[in-house]
């Protein structure tokens, strides 16, 4: 088990919303998808785009530089399969998310 950080309150992240927050000298973006909980790196496997500043559909998060597409919930890359991102397992405790990062 890796470390679990505190990135925000669950209030903090609407439902259909992201907040990017910087962990251990990474920068992850954290959704809200019906108030399941999602974290996976904050940049593009493509140019480094903000994939938090993305169009999401669902769990599809959508590059704003490029167009890359990523399912948040897996890292997958759904444009080039060869080049997924990492995901983070999110933890709620009292109304807070913590995030762990191996």
């Amino acid at each position: 088990m890796g470390n679990l950080t505190r990135v925000a309150d669950v209030s903090d992240i609407a439902p259909g919303g992201v907040r990017i927050v910087k962990v251990e000298r990474k920068t992850l973006a954290v959704f809200n998808i019906d108030g399941t909980l999602y974290a996976i790196d904050n940049t593009c496997r493509h140019r480094g785009g903000p994939l938090g500043e993305g169009k999401l559909e669902g769990t599809t998060v959508t590059c704003p530089w490029h167009g890359w597409k990523y399912n948040i919930s897996t890292g997958e890359n759904l444009t080039k399969p060869d080049k997924k991102i990492a995901t983070y397992p999110v933890t709620v405790k009292e109304d807070s998310i913590f995030v762990e990062i191996s």
